[in-house]
């Protein structure tokens, strides 16, 4: 699922302290010629607020085993995101699909200055204070994934230093 990241790490969900965070909830139906069939399907962002995150999606035909199912889904897909003193390392754009999402680093005490779907990204992450604007789509499976899009092209000053070949101090000083 997440390929085409370079820096995205995999991470078990084995021996973490993950928090679920439900995202929406959608009613969605199926005409058919007996009537309609009602269902639910449910997105969940689970994290451990200290970088490790991940998002999942469940359908089911009740609300309950819909969210459990989406917890389910999200413990298979969590990554680490580099952070750095409860902020972003740096400025990022992301999108997927209709949805773009900006975020940004902000000063300490600033908060989680987002909307929606951003926020309970954001917040399950472990970001403290961070500026976000999302633009474009507001539906809230597109949103998450845009988040993560940008949050996943997230590369701390070691990484680079290491991706580069050179030592942290070139990598700032220049």
């Amino acid at each position: 699922m997440y390929q085409k990241y370079k820096s995205a790490e995999l991470v078990k969900p084995s021996g973490l302290d993950l928090k679920d965070r439900l995202v929406g909830v959608q009613r969605v139906t199926k005409v058919t010629k007996g009537g309609r069939a009602f269902g639910f399907s449910a997105i969940v962002v689970v994290g451990d607020e200290t970088g490790v995150v991940g998002h999942g999606l469940g359908k089911s035909k009740d609300v309950a085993s819909a969210i459990a199912k989406a917890v389910e889904d999200a413990k298979k897909n969590l990554v680490r995101i580099p952070l750095v003193k409860g902020t972003l390392p740096h400025e990022q754009k992301g999108k997927f699909g209709g949805a773009r999402v900006n975020i940004i680093p902000a000063a300490p005490g600033t908060g989680v200055i987002a909307g929606g779907a951003v926020r309970t990204v954001l917040e399950a992450v472990g970001v403290h204070d961070v500026l976000s604007k999302s633009q474009g789509s507001s539906n809230p499976h597109n949103v998450v994934k845009a988040t993560f899009d940008a949050l996943l092209q997230l590369r701390d000053a070691r990484t680079i230093a290491r991706d580069r070949g050179v030592s942290l101090e070139k990598v700032f000083k220049g």
